[in-house]
């Protein structure tokens, strides 16, 4: 049972709107979705809480930076008493493209140094992750400027939809089961 839904990203306006804060995106989105108002600053996070399939469930968007998610990621855990199993974390990804989604029960960082944080501060790979696809860059040495630019106006659409379509692999993780939503979620002909 999901409890809590992690957003990864960067705090402030020069990161909102580029690759690497689409889970503080995917957040953003629930928030409107549920018609939720005010956050709480607890945890070293922005904290909604929100009431999915007639429980309280927490939406946090970590303020330590990517890098030091896991620092939020503990206290979060350990303040509301939540599993890992029962958190879903929601993150960009380079090796999906554009507008593809992919929901695991478990594993490894792939690399990315916000789940790799996490994984170190919690002490284990199994909790639920929601990756979202931002592609490559053509070249390999343009990573670190890729992730923190903001997507093109020709990418805005397929980011706009595959928003709608992770807000519903999220309340469908809560409201069923992370099993339950995979094949939603990793469906590649779904863009809501």
């Amino acid at each position: 049972m999901i409890k809590l839904i992690v957003g990864l990203g960067n705090p402030g306006k020069e990161y909102e709107r580029t690759r690497h804060n689409v889970g503080f995106m995917v957040i953003d989105e629930l928030v409107r979705k549920l018609r939720l108002r005010n956050f709480s600053e607890e945890a070293l996070s922005h904290v909604y809480r929100a009431r999915i399939a007639g429980r309280e469930v927490l939406l946090a968007k970590p303020q330590t930076y990517m890098n030091n998610s896991g620092l939020a990621v503990v206290n979060l855990l350990e303040e509301n008493k939540v599993e890992p199993q029962e958190m879903l974390v929601v993150y960009d990804d380079l090796d999906l493209p554009l507008g593809m989604t992919r929901l695991r029960l478990e594993g490894s960082s792939g690399g990315h140094r916000g789940v790799e944080s996490i994984i170190k501060s919690i002490g284990t790979e199994k909790f639920p992750r929601l990756k979202i696809g931002i592609g490559r860059p053509k070249r390999k040495e343009d990573v670190v400027n890729y992730v923190l630019s903001p997507f093109s106006k020709e990418e805005e659409e397929t980011v706009r939809a595959v928003m709608k379509k992770a807000s519903e692999c999220v309340l469908r993780s809560v409201e069923l089961s992370p099993q339950d939503a995979m094949e939603f979620c990793n469906r590649r002909d779904i863009l809501i």
